[in-house]
């Protein structure tokens, strides 16, 4: 009921996952994710507990396949469907005999593609080739293949929801809870490509594209990007005009001057000084 892709970013070590599926919430039921140890795909009718039981033997040092392998012996578990990568690149997968059907998954180097009562054969190669082929860091990608598994056909039944998670290969810290990309749609005519909308507002906050805010962030802050964005272009009359909308605003005014000494801020005010 399920398409989903799981790979490691050679380059950076940053594990991560994209899924897809006509249910509510699947960033809920299918990703299971944890810095430093690695990432799970636990779908068809696994038990909701086997993703943090995989897990647990990857933080255990137990090697992926072992993990896959015990799982495919377990009676309980023969309609389920499994996928884990652990920090070295090392992973494995395995589609149980009683998967809805049109089912499999494909391994390659460093990652795997898998899915259940898929509307083709044709969407796992897709997906495959489009990870293979994809440019970009590691969240985009993942999107790449979700998206081409959608083009294909994606889940026979529809869809509905969406999500996308990235961690680092390096354990969490207090500085770093190791998490990259956290982004879900848990209910929408089109989920992958609405994943694809919040990725990209994802990146213009990573990169302070304050242009890009300024059109597509929540209607009460898009003055302040507006505003932000005309500083960066030395624009002193446009950035005045946003400065002037935010303090029409109820409680903006206040937020501005507790935010005085922020250095984002402060380049507006040297800009109209």
């Amino acid at each position: 009921m399920t398409f989903s892709v799981v790979a490691r970013d050679p380059a950076t070590g940053d594990l991560g996952i994209a899924v897809s599926s006509c249910i509510l919430a699947v960033g809920r039921v299918v990703p299971s994710v944890r810095p430093g140890v690695g990432v799970v795909a636990v779908q068809a009718r696994s038990r909701r507990g086997l993703g943090h039981t995989l897990l647990g033997g990857l933080a255990a040092g137990a090697d992926p396949a072992d993990l896959v392998r015990k799982a495919a012996h377990s009676a309980e578990d023969a309609d389920r469907q499994i996928a884990v990568l652990d920090t070295a690149g090392r992973v494995a997968a395995d589609t149980g005999r009683g998967s809805f059907p049109v089912s499999g998954h494909l391994v390659g180097e460093g990652t795997s593609v898998q899915g259940n009562m898929l509307a083709s054969p044709e969407v796992l190669p897709a997906m495959a080739q489009a990870l293979a082929a994809a440019r970009g860091d590691l969240p985009d990608r993942l999107l790449a293949a979700l998206t081409a598994g959608q083009d294909a056909g994606g889940d026979v039944r529809g869809r509905q929801s969406a999500a996308l998670l990235v961690v680092s290969g390096a354990p969490a810290t207090d500085e770093d809870d190791g998490v990259r990309t956290d982004l879900r749609v848990d209910d929408s005519g089109d989920p992958v490509a609405q994943l694809r909308v919040l990725r990209n507002l994802q990146r213009a906050y990573d990169e302070r594209d304050y242009e890009t805010l300024a059109l597509f962030a929540p209607d009460g802050a898009r003055d302040l990007y507006a505003a932000l964005a005309a500083s960066q272009r030395g624009d002193r009359d446009a950035a005045r005009a946003a400065l002037a909308g935010l303090r029409a605003r109820p409680g903006w005014s206040a937020w501005l001057a507790a935010m005085a000494g922020d250095p984002r801020l402060s380049a507006v005010s040297r800009l109209l000084g």
